[in-house]
């Protein structure tokens, strides 16, 4: 079963122990380089002036994301801040604030979140953007997917023209949409 929520979703989620431990919130979510992988989180304090704390959970760490907190079973699973960040190896850095263009050069529009498959990995499998005329004329932000692998650099994210047929504003069936786009590109043997 697919489970798909947004970054902004996961940030500042609370991450407790199997047990029931509140013992941290996410603070930032930390991408894998390339791979469309989460690497883990950086993490702060629990409580409204706790700051960020200097060690950051591994995604190898979770047992569980789900819609009400970041379960782990101890925290034993924590790791220097520093360490889980340099797993992102950078590529491109913050993707929030990047326009999208198609392949064939059309301007889709600017990221505002990032959309992941929390099933059993957390996988970025969309977009959420504000979009240009070129895909909506009433402005109403959408979702665009992803394919498996995507290369990210700079201010500009590069997305096959096929997307624009699977954009949609519902993330409850936004799951089927990645999974047609996917199926097309592996179809049409064009991964990006």
């Amino acid at each position: 079963m697919t489970v798909l929520m947004r970054v902004t979703e996961v940030s500042g989620r609370p991450v407790v122990t199997v047990r029931g431990d509140d013992v941290a919130q996410v603070r930032d979510v930390v991408y894998g380089g390339g791979n469309g992988e989460v690497a883990g989180f950086t993490l702060a304090g629990r409580g409204l002036l706790a700051g960020p704390l200097k060690h950051g959970l591994p995604w190898g760490g979770v047992r569980a994301l789900g819609r009400d907190a970041v379960i782990i079973d101890d925290e034993s699973v924590f790791q220097p801040r520093d360490e889980v960040i340099a797993r992102a190896q950078a590529k491109g850095g913050d993707v929030f604030g990047s326009q999208v263009l198609t392949d064939d050069g059309v301007e889709l529009g600017e990221v505002v979140d990032v959309v992941l498959d929390v099933d059993e990995y957390a996988d970025v499998v969309g977009y959420e953007i504000d979009p240009t005329e070129a895909l909506s004329k009433d402005n109403k932000r959408v979702l665009i997917p992803l394919p498996d692998t995507l290369a990210v650099s700079g201010e500009r994210l590069i997305v096959p023209a096929a997307a624009v047929d699977f954009v949609t504003d519902d993330l409850a069936g936004f799951g089927a949409a990645v999974e047609a786009f996917r199926d097309r590109l592996r179809e049409s043997g064009s991964q990006a």
